[in-house]
């Protein structure tokens, strides 16, 4: 199964400034296997470490930190020499050893010729509660459920993924096969792209076998929750996790405490939120009460929506019977679109790297599905569940702020309008080249985000 990660990671293999790289992502993302097949197709060897109840492993760590010490603990561990730049050294549930953390620092600065993968199911959640971290001594990259065109060259769909993933697309050919796309596009929105879902899609066939997986998916979600806080964290967490189909069934997505239950309050619900955040689990879009440079510094941090992982996964928390695969294109319309809002930031995330904002005004119901910062602008992005272009709130955003860029992602077929640009959904990659000149630095320059994760 192809990851476009792989590139990122033989990037990140030749950089002069590489560092030891954690690997972030929620639980059945494939972290372990890409870790794995990175080390296979790039190097001589792969010297995997467990963490998980590795208490040899865990001794080597907590001893004072010493190079010869360290590298031999692995071989013993390994069963072969472990030799600087043929060997990929990867550290798995890292998190269950803190002191393995602490010693990233020390392998960037004592032994830097080694090179050093590592990840967690649930690192995230343990770096926010105040394990040392080597701060500015390791790189990042983020690993997400696959993409629309990751999913399409996973079923077989090489060559529509080509298409839309072109440097120069053929737009007219592109409309031909509209059609295909769109059934793909459904299947995609059922399915969603966490691996194993694909994976069983691929040899089953069998929409149901795809659920159980997904079920499974979320019970391992709650089984982390019980294990990894307190009952009453857990407890919240669970409710915050369970209002999220109605919280984006309401006409307006905003975040609303009084979902969870009524007398709910901010205070009593930040730390599950982003308990799940943390955990890759759920993303939060900022509103932002003016598109200005740099976007982060208009952003109302108490007004929010939120969206989760996974598509496929949202299909599955709400019960979505597979039978509305049958119904034409009711799929992108279900509870008022939210599905359709849930796949586009999905994309934009998991193809760009894109940081999403939304917008929306004071005094009247205008208000922007997405908008994110490309350098020097900020592109404001509509979403349509439907072929219906009706846009009033992009109509009025563009009246009052003139923006240079405006995306507007529907069932209809591309047409470049000048400023704007309409794009089918299915064909969300063909915007790179209006960004390809100065994308985000998250896909491009991930090496200079060391920090990121603390902002």
């Amino acid at each position: 199964m192809y990851r476009k990660i792989i590139e990122d990671l033989k990037k990140w293999k030749t950089s002069k400034t590489r560092k030891p790289l954690i690997l972030q992502g929620a639980r059945q993302t494939g972290k372990t296997w890409i870790m794995k097949e990175f080390g296979r197709l790039e190097y001589k060897n792969t010297a995997y470490l467990f963490c998980q109840e590795n208490p040899a492993l865990e001794n080597l760590f907590n001893a004072p930190f010493q190079k010869e010490r360290l590298l031999n603990g692995f071989q013993l561990l390994c069963g072969f020499k472990i030799e600087p730049e043929e060997t990929l050294i990867i550290l798995d549930e890292i998190q269950d050893i803190p002191k393995a953390i602490t010693a990233l620092k020390f392998f960037h600065e004592q032994a830097p010729e080694y090179h050093i993968v590592c990840a967690g199911s649930l690192l995230g959640v343990s770096l926010h509660e105040g394990v040392s971290f080597p701060v500015g001594k390791v790189n990042f990259l983020n690993l997400y459920p696959l993409s629309f065109s990751e999913f399409l060259m996973a079923i077989g769909k090489e060559q529509y993924a080509s298409l839309i993933n072109s440097e120069n697309p053929d737009v007219q050919l592109i409309k031909s096969f509209s059609h295909d796309f769109t059934e793909f596009l459904r299947y995609y929105f059922f399915i969603g792209g966490m691996p194993e879902a694909v994976s069983t899609w691929i040899e089953t066939n069998d929409f149901t076998e795809v659920r159980r997986v997904q079920k499974e998916l979320l019970r391992t979600y709650e089984n982390d929750v019980s294990k990894h806080t307190t009952e009453e964290m857990a407890n919240k967490i669970r409710q915050v996790w369970d209002s999220v189909p109605s919280q984006l069934a309401k006409e307006n997505k905003k975040f609303l405490y009084s979902v969870i239950k009524e007398s709910a309050r901010a205070r009593e619900y930040e730390n599950a939120i982003n308990w799940l955040k943390n955990a890759g689990l759920l993303t939060k879009v900022y509103r932002i009460n003016k598109p200005g440079i740099p976007v982060k510094a208009y952003e109302d941090l108490e007004t929010f929506k939120i969206f989760i992982v996974d598509t496929g996964l949202l299909c599955s928390m709400t019960n979505l019977s597979a039978k509305v695969l049958l119904e034409g294109n009711k799929l992108f319309t279900e509870f008022k679109g939210s599905l359709t809002e849930q796949f586009v930031c999905q994309q934009l995330i998991s193809e760009f790297g894109i940081e999403p904002y939304y917008w929306s005004a004071k005094n009247s119901t205008a208000e922007i599905d997405f908008i994110f910062q490309n350098d020097d602008e900020i592109i404001p992005v509509e979403v349509k569940a439907e072929i219906n272009l009706q846009a009033k709130s992009l109509k009025q955003y563009r009246e009052v702020y003139n923006p240079t860029t405006a995306f507007r992602f529907s069932l209809s077929d591309y047409e470049n309008h000048g400023v704007l640009k309409d794009c089918p959904l299915y064909a969300i990659p063909m915007i790179k080249a209006e960004l390809l000149s100065h994308l985000p630095c998250s896909k491009l320059n991930f090496f200079l985000n060391s920090v990121s994760f603390f902002l």
